[in-house]
């Protein structure tokens, strides 16, 4: 089976079976993959946008196929104020880093240097797993 739209999003609870078909974080902006089904099918995807945690794939009388955004690690910094916030987010910028942000924490995937240099740098950091979707990402940049 191969999938080439998204033709809705799950909202609240349904009596239809309900496949998930899991992704990473990074895999959100990939156009083209094979998964695994939590049903044991092999099920391809090739998709004009991204994935996101919910979207359907498939619906009929008795399931639904949908995407499932996997937790993972990330490092969750907390910032008591504006300043601390701004401080964080260029130092995570400057590395090159996706994040995403609420009020008053950033989170980033973790990676041990990274949380080890916040530490290190006076943030106040911890491990936790959830499902990360970023809000910024850098891909690059020059100096010219």
């Amino acid at each position: 089976m191969v999938f080439e739209k998204i033709i809705g999003s799950l909202s609240g609870e349904t009596a239809k079976e309900v496949v998930t078909l899991p992704f990473e974080w990074d895999e959100a902006t990939k156009r083209i993959m094979k998964k695994t089904a939590s049903s044991g099918e092999e099920i391809g995807v090739r998709l004009s946008e991204h994935m996101f945690d919910g979207a359907i794939l498939f619906e009929d009388d008795s399931r639904i196929i949908a995407l499932s955004l996997v937790p993972c690690e990330v490092t969750r910094l907390y910032a008591g104020d504006l300043r601390e916030m701004g401080r964080a987010c260029f130092e995570l910028g400057n590395r090159h880093i996706p994040l995403t942000f609420g009020e008053g924490w950033v989170d980033t995937p973790y990676e041990r240097p990274t949380f080890e240099y916040l530490e290190k740098k006076g943030f106040r950091c911890e491990k936790v797993t959830t499902k990360f979707i970023p809000e910024v990402t850098v891909r690059g940049h020059s100096h010219d």
